[in-house]
């Protein structure tokens, strides 16, 4: 007991710092740093990317989309004024949201329907909605297989004769 008394006045022992807490925040910013440089050079050179060649394109289909008194869409080919769809209302919601979002769109910029949409089918099998007037461009591969086939059912198979699409130069 008279140890415990003879220590209870005492502040505790501290141990001096060395150089080994100083060492290693160098350490550790060094390896920040090279880090940060690694990725700069990386970024900058390309180094571990990989880009696929663009696809070209294989079909093409230009239509108008127009609103009747019935709340559906006809979607009319420009080419030859034949209706390639109609969306009645309550169907095809995801073909009907898009061309709903494009011809927003064009109000807000105040556009009128006079360009066409245009879909485009590539050849590594993707297909993309533009809209030249607003300049947007939509990959319909994004959404997924079955609203991409929504909109694909409005090109032809690729090689079918008699198609509502035109072959692009």
């Amino acid at each position: 007991m008279g140890e415990r008394a003879e220590n209870a006045g005492r502040s505790p022992v501290r141990v001096a710092a060395g150089p080994a807490p100083a060492l290693l925040m160098i350490g550790a910013g060094a390896l920040m740093g090279f880090t940060m440089l690694a990725v700069l050079i990386g970024r900058s050179e390309g180094v571990g990317l990989v880009a696929l060649p663009p696809a070209k394109p294989v079909a093409q289909v230009e239509f108008h989309a127009e609103d009747q008194v019935d709340g559906s869409i006809a979607l009319r080919n420009v080419a030859d004024q034949k209706i390639l769809a109609w969306i009645r209302p309550g169907e095809d919601g995801f073909l009907r949201g898009t061309l709903r979002g494009l011809a927003q769109a064009r109000q807000r910029d105040g556009l009128g329907p006079e360009k066409p949409f245009s879909l485009t089918r590539f050849d590594d099998g993707r297909l993309a909605l533009a809209d030249e007037a607003t300049g947007r461009r939509v990959p319909l591969e994004a959404f997924g297989p079955t609203n991409a086939g929504a909109f694909a059912r409005l090109m032809p198979a690729p090689g079918a004769p008699g198609s509502p699409a035109t072959e692009t130069r």
